[in-house]
């Protein structure tokens, strides 16, 4: 009985961003602010892999919904901010030496 209980909280919890009613949008301005990134910043991230975006058009992703030039954040900008902050916060990837031990 003790198990079923366990069971059903961890499946009330458990939640996806579309039923919390969080966009690509909201992820984006929260993580704006959470790493306290500047538009500069954020092109600049997106840079880092070769994702191409301006200022214009970064500043229409946090625009209000009822704005007239607002602009819905697809998943691959969100997911090409994402890999950039990665680049960002980790640094580059080291590349692994690719070196075979050949027996003696």
């Amino acid at each position: 009985m003790i198990k079923l209980q366990k069971h059903y909280a961890s499946k009330k919890i458990k939640k996806t961003f579309k039923e919390m009613g969080l966009t690509n949008n909201d992820i984006l301005k929260k993580l704006r602010v959470a790493h306290q990134l500047r538009d500069e910043d954020m092109v600049n991230i997106c840079a880092l892999v070769d994702f191409k975006i301006t200022k214009s058009e970064l500043n229409a992703l946090f625009r209000n919904e009822n704005h007239e030039k607002y602009m819905e954040c697809g998943d691959q900008i969100l997911r090409n901010f994402l890999n950039g902050l990665i680049i960002h916060l980790r640094g580059p990837l080291l590349e692994k030496k690719n070196e075979v031990s050949q027996p003696k």
